[in-house]
């Protein structure tokens, strides 16, 4: 396989990438998911990528489809086919469009001479004209306008309408009217592209039987689900973008799952059933993390969910928890920094800031998910490892991952889980003691026993911020102060056996290796079977969780050259390898991509040639 510029002459089957220029808040998302839906529910690996501005309205916004039958769903960086429909963007999407490909464009008024390409098709569909001439409300013309591009689409890339037609009727399935009003916008575009174009153009699709049981879902309803199968029953949170979507979806889940019949209330009654499950939206993200901390102290699940500006403000009481030793979980969906930065842009740029969050010697466990499908299983990791070591635990998302549909294997619901919860004295324990201490007596972990409130009385104590000793008192001794951080430095260390093992690949005869993580991963698996064609086989790792395991070092030590890529300026996954495993950082070669957009395979094949090269 060869990623190139140029159009492959001759039909292509399954093999191709659109993408689709609008206007932000002119309810385009909708038509955009509606043709990634159908192309999924036909067999055909394929991926979405929404591309959209922080602001309410009016501003470029770009989503983008990639279809290839061999499972390569990164983003792609040259189009087949682009669907210009936002006049402000004009010349710069038609710049995207590989040579001998196509654009569409709303052909209700002229096309400026000075877009033209030569090697470039054009196909005028008059939208905004068809729309005026059959639909009567202002705000229904432009929405429809958008259903009725999505039927040329359809044509013009042989997408099954009569599917189209079908999600349609399901997502209207309340509302007749505006069913019908769909129904009309994509016969209308459809009926159209048929009757003046040669369709389907030479790429186009045809179904398969690629996605078997698997499913389209984002990482931030993933996320959710996980939290509710761990059992999480309390969340402080405050609103911030890409991470809102994480609480919204557990809300609605609990609302459904959380919620227990009320002895003898009248089963017909409003009453006759409560919330088993407590979710507060704080008044800022210090306010929430202070919530989820007394939740855990008390025995229960908590977690947040936010971004990297949340997690700045979380920093004092998340090193509180560190050192007083409370399960916590922090759901940080990545986004573009620093301050405000571009929410609406994919990073992975919190990854120093989770590690060491908070003044002093602190660090953190680290969960790296690269999809929905892991968002879902390591959420639940993340409550068990809380509770077993007794400390704060983050799982690391992104934008791309959260707010973007994926095509993931099926989630898997195993109604004999247990939850993992440490070591927990119950009242039968404290009867057999003398007297309990609340960090003396620890595992071979190096985690120390707790008790929740309203065990027996022998089981109280008193949790401090302030330096304490093993047995929980207070001291300024500096034998005692280091005896208690130097045991939590262990207990650090220890879990480096119970984090996400790195996933890792090898080529025969590879000298060059390859390191990332999260969301980095599908590109960079493609870019390494480019390589590999090329003649330059390369091994991969990617790694899934803090602390690391000793194989990160030693993969790095036996490759001439390895290669960290990863989604920011300054390299802070080489950094934290570097730091962690005693690897000089000039024994790996950084990939950085930290412009906001998912990252391409081309990307990462550019950087690694032009290196070894030089």
């Amino acid at each position: 396989m060869a990623i190139d510029n140029a159009l492959d002459v001759g039909t292509r089957v399954n093999d191709f990438s659109i993408k689709l220029a609008n206007v932000n808040g002119t309810g385009s998302a909708s038509a955009n998911s509606l043709l990634m839906q159908a192309i999924f529910r036909m067999g055909i690996p394929v991926s979405g990528k929404n591309l959209f501005p922080s602001n309410i309205q009016g501003l470029p916004t770009w989503y983008e489809i990639r279809v290839n039958k061999s499972g390569y769903t990164a983003r792609a960086l040259d189009y087949d086919l682009m669907v210009a429909m936002n006049a402000q963007t004009y010349a710069e999407d038609i710049i995207d469009v590989r040579h001998g490909g196509y654009v569409m464009y709303d052909s209700s008024w002229p096309l400026d001479p000075d877009m033209q390409r030569d090697d470039v098709t054009f196909l005028g569909v008059p939208l905004a004209k068809m729309c005026l001439e059959n639909f009567k409300a202002p705000r229904e013309r432009i929405l429809m306008k958008n259903i009725a591009y999505a039927g040329a689409v359809v044509a013009a890339l042989g997408i099954d309408v009569e599917l189209v037609s079908g999600l349609l009727a399901e997502t209207f399935a309340r509302n007749e009217r505006l069913a019908a009003s769909n129904q009309t916008a994509l016969r209308l575009g459809y009926d159209y592209a048929t009757e003046h174009y040669a369709c389907p153009l030479p790429f186009h699709v045809e179904p398969m039987d690629a996605n078997g049981s698997a499913i389209l879902v984002n990482g931030n309803e993933a996320t959710a689900l996980g939290c509710l199968y761990a059992g999480a029953t309390v969340a402080g949170w405050y609103p911030i973008t890409p991470a809102t979507a994480v609480m919204d979806n557990f809300t609605r889940l609990c609302a459904r799952y959380r919620r227990e019949p009320v002895e003898g209330a009248d089963p017909s009654s409003p009453e006759s059933h409560r919330n088993n499950y407590l979710i507060l939206q704080a008044e800022d993200e210090i306010a929430a993390i202070g919530m989820v901390l007394g939740a855990g102290w008390s025995g229960a699940r908590a977690f947040t969910s936010t971004s990297g500006p949340g997690i700045s403000l979380m920093n004092e009481l998340l090193g509180l928890a560190y050192y007083t030793e409370i399960p916590a979980v922090i759901i940080d969906v990545q986004r573009t920094g620093p301050s405000t930065g571009m929410p609406t842009r994919t990073q992975q740029a919190d990854l120093m800031l989770c590690a060491y969050a908070s003044h002093g010697d602190t660090k953190h466990i680290l969960l790296f998910p690269a999809n929905p499908h892991e968002c879902f299983e390591f959420a639940v990791q993340s409550f068990d490892l809380a509770e077993r070591f007794q400390t704060p635990v983050f799982m690391l998302s992104d934008l791309d991952i959260g707010m973007n549909d994926w095509v993931v294997p099926e989630l898997q619901w195993d109604d004999a889980y247990v939850p993992e919860r440490g070591p927990v004295l119950d009242d039968e324990d404290l009867r057999g003691m003398a007297e309990f201490f609340r960090y003396n007596d620890v595992n071979a972990d190096h985690v120390a026993q707790r008790t929740l409130p309203g065990s027996d009385e022998k089981g109280a104590y008193f949790i401090r911020g302030s330096g304490h000793d093993a047995y929980g008192h207070y001291t300024e001794s500096p034998e005692e102060y280091q005896q208690v951080v130097d045991r939590l430095k262990l207990k650090h260390a220890a879990s480096a056996a119970y984090v996400p093992s790195p996933v890792v690949e090898r080529r025969e005869g590879a000298r060059v290796g390859v390191i990332t993580l999260g969301s980095c991963d599908l590109a960079v698996r493609e870019a390494l079977d480019v390589l590999s064609e090329a003649g330059i086989p390369a091994d991969f790792m990617r790694v899934r969780g803090f602390p690391f395991v000793e194989d990160v070092r030693r993969f790095v030590e036996e490759h001439d050259d390895c290669f960290v890529v990863e989604q920011n300026r300054d390299a802070q996954l080489r950094s934290l390898i570097a730091i962690e495993t005693g690897v000089g950082p000039e024994e790996m070669h950084p990939v950085l991509a930290y412009g906001g957009f998912p990252l391409s395979a081309k990307h990462v094949v550019d950087a690694v040639l032009s290196q070894l090269e030089n």
